[in-house]
């Protein structure tokens, strides 16, 4: 993987911190011990739910990741951590009385999971957004999914001939940064993905920015990444509560505190400007 150098020393608390963990880095044996003892009754419901293993397994890892890395990032123990959901399914953590004991009294975080890949985003005072998908998407749910842009998207995208690479990578680019986006906001689906546009670079970084109306954050960081071949990442970060001095990329489930891979962030954008992509 190569990146522009780190800005800042290791381990700034204001970091975007983005965890990558796939099913596989967790045995299903252990899996399924951590789930009993760290989560919640609704977490244990939902993962009974499932009709096919596969989907219970990605659950399974993904939500005991969001416990484990928290845990580590505020010094609270998996168990205690009590996880409010939005009507929209958003989750965020329920401050202790006594407020976090580490890193400071606020933190957003947000989950996506695609195929086997689970991606945790953790910032603290801004709002985050996050998305994982895979580039082996069937071609026939990606021109679904690309009817629902922007007409300048579609343009775009079309520039490519249908189900090729580049088309697939083109339509796979806007769909994770629009998710990313959308859950940062809090809304998910529930925002229409042709009322916001952006303008991508054809290889990588993003240009420019058109907001939805009701947007009323000053500025956002965005980021695009393909931290393994094949899977694209993308994240939404508010960015006008204060400076973000870097991103930082761990790779695998977080038994103990390791060395992140550090990157510099690109500029805050709204209508122009530049993002990153690490591939």
């Amino acid at each position: 993987m190569t990146g522009v150098p780190p800005a800042a020393a290791p381990g700034a608390s204001s970091a975007v911190k983005l965890w990558l963990c796939a099913n596989d880095d967790l045995p299903d044996a252990i899996a399924g011990v951590l789930a009993t003892h760290w989560l919640d009754g609704p977490e244990k419901e939902t993962a009974e739910r499932f009709m096919f293993e596969r989907d219970r397994r990605q659950y399974v890892v993904a939500h005991t990741l969001v416990r484990r890395a928290l845990a580590m990032e505020v010094g609270l123990v998996e168990p205690e951590l009590l996880i409010w959901r939005s009507p929209r399914g958003r989750p965020s953590l329920q401050y202790p009385a006594g407020g976090l004991p580490r890193g400071g009294p606020e933190l957003d975080f947000n989950l996506s999971h695609a195929s086997g890949y689970n991606l945790l985003g953790v910032v603290r005072r801004q709002r985050i957004g996050v998305d994982i998908e895979r580039l082996d998407r069937d071609a026939g749910a990606l021109e679904t999914i690309a009817r629902a842009y922007s007409p300048g998207e579609q343009s775009w995208v079309g520039q490519a001939r249908v189900a090729s690479a580049a088309w697939k990578r083109r339509v796979l680019r806007l769909w994770t940064l629009k998710e990313a986006y959308s859950k940062a906001r809090g809304l998910g689906l529930g925002l229409d993905f042709d009322s916001f546009a952006f303008t991508l670079a054809d290889e990588q970084g993003v240009l420019g920015f058109q907001a939805p109306a009701d947007d009323t954050a000053g500025a956002w960081i965005f980021i695009e990444l393909e931290p393994l071949p094949g899977v694209l990442v993308a994240v939404a970060v508010q960015a006008d509560r204060g400076p973000l001095p870097e991103l930082q990329l761990y790779q695998g489930f977080p038994w103990k505190r390791f060395e992140p891979q550090l990157f510099s962030l690109p500029e805050p954008v709204r209508d122009g400007g530049h993002g990153l992509l690490i591939s």
